[in-house]
């Protein structure tokens, strides 16, 4: 058995970047901030993750998510490569999102 299973917790960096690889089918992508306190001086490390959204839930996070909202989201991890416009092989692991829930706007 095994389980790969992402909760996260934190602010939006980036506002969604909507686009359509297919016909009537929206995939939403955005950075989201997590933060943790660590070692003895308790020094706050920011850790960035890169979200995707797909079918409705892409719209839905095109339409009422910007930068600074909080969100929590539920997904999966996945790992992909990609070639840049400099013809280099990158690797991204993103997290594939199946639910989220709007929390509120950062002060």
């Amino acid at each position: 058995m095994s389980v790969n299973k992402v909760i996260l917790l934190g602010y939006v960096g980036s506002d969604p970047e909507l686009r359509y690889p297919e016909k009537d089918r929206a995939i939403a992508y955005l950075s989201l901030a997590t933060n943790e306190l660590r070692g003895n001086t308790r020094t706050e490390v920011t850790e960035w993750h890169y979200l995707v959204f797909g079918g409705q839930n892409a719209t839905l996070v095109e339409r009422y998510v910007r930068k600074g909202t909080q969100l929590y989201v539920e997904g999966y991890l996945r790992s992909r490569e990609y070639e840049d416009r400099m013809k280099i092989v990158r690797r991204r692991t993103e997290i594939i999102v199946d639910k989220f829930e709007i929390l509120g706007r950062k002060i």
